[in-house]
């Protein structure tokens, strides 16, 4: 298990975004990225991935993290720019690193 914590900033016309929009956009630019995540077991399967709080609509942050497991290590300059590629203006990832608890 490679668990990666990342922190990321939502600006401009992504603040009316609402959290579970902004879960999806997520994980569909991490599937895009053609990142190795990790799948949750189970009847309905979804990437092993989270936002450590929700945000209000409307709300500008700076400094919000996320985390997502990985099947396989990755570099975390490699996955923040494979991520970036695909994420919307508005959205940037500024740090990433590896969880090694």
């Amino acid at each position: 298990m490679y668990k990666l914590n990342f922190v990321f900033a939502k600006k401009g016309p992504m603040i009316y975004i609402g959290h579970l929009d902004l879960m999806r956009l997520f994980t569909r630019a991490m599937r895009r990225a053609e990142l190795p995540l990790k799948m949750s077991e189970g009847f309905s399967p979804h990437p092993k991935f989270s936002l450590k709080r929700a945000l209000k609509l409307g709300v500008e942050s700076e400094n919000e993290e996320g985390s997502v497991v990985l099947r396989i290590p990755q570099d975390a300059e490699e996955f923040k720019n494979k991520l970036q590629e695909q994420l919307p203006e508005g959205v940037i990832i500024k740090h990433v690193e590896r969880n090694f608890s």
